[in-house]
């Protein structure tokens, strides 16, 4: 299951933002993950709490929103939405295309619980 990494990876990267930020806590993670990404949303949302533990994102709740397949066709030159096991022009039904979007994994915000009097040195 290598969405426990993933998700070590994401906790990683959430808590350095954080931490620049002097924040409490992480108190929500969005994530955008396309069809393509190799990653199973399910799985991702099991291993959060285990990545978590222990940190700042603990306690965070963890947003995840599918997103579409677009690709580009190289023969009548226009983008359309696909299906992850049919990547063909919707417009003029070519299979030579290529993907713009859908095979990504993006931290789309951070919510982060900041005092807002603390001062820092």
């Amino acid at each position: 299951m290598h969405e426990l990494s993933v998700c070590q990876s994401i906790v990683d990267q959430v808590v350095a933002i954080a931490n620049n930020n002097h924040a409490q806590a992480i108190c929500k993670i969005d994530l955008a993950i396309g069809p393509l990404a190799g990653i199973d949303i399910q799985l991702l949302e099991h291993a959060f709490p285990v990545a978590s533990a222990g940190t700042l994102a603990e306690h965070a709740a963890l947003a995840t929103q599918q997103l579409p397949i677009k690709i580009s066709c190289q023969s009548c030159k226009r983008e359309s939405e696909a299906r992850a096991n049919h990547l063909v022009c919707s417009h003029c039904g070519d299979w030579h295309t290529t993907i713009i979007s859908g095979d990504e994994m993006l931290i789309t915000s951070v919510e982060l619980d900041v005092k807002e009097d603390a001062h820092y040195v």
